[in-house]
């Protein structure tokens, strides 16, 4: 089983990203997932999670409003798009796999610079 994200980069405050996470191995569309992230000297914290129906979803309040996680189960992939970033999203954004699978990807590195 496992979990591939990709979609990170350099951006400048105010844009865009959008992170793709793509899982292979097991029955993706049984499980929900999430989102987290660990900036440099930092704990690693919770961004945003899905139900495994894409119904239900839930935001950290520093991303709320800002970011939105969606998923694609025939394609099974669960996507990030970021929105009006900051530069306190610079971080490795990693996606997650919920219990009892409970394992996560290699992490990707996301920094909002100018």
């Amino acid at each position: 089983a496992q979990l591939v994200e990709s979609g990170g980069g350099l951006v400048e405050p105010g844009g865009s990203l959008r992170l793709s996470c793509v899982a292979s191995g097991f029955v993706f569309a049984a499980y929900g997932m999430s989102w987290y992230r660990q900036a440099p000297g930092k704990e690693r914290e919770f961004v945003a999670t899905i139900d495994s129906t894409g119904r239900r979803k839930d935001y950290a309040d520093s991303v709320r409003g800002r970011f939105r996680i969606s998923r694609d189960n025939g394609k099974k992939t669960v996507y990030l798009q970021m929105d009006d970033m900051k530069t306190e999203d610079t971080a490795v954004y990693y996606c997650h796999v919920a219990r009892p699978l409970n394992f996560g990807g290699q992490g990707i590195q996301v920094t909002v610079s100018s």
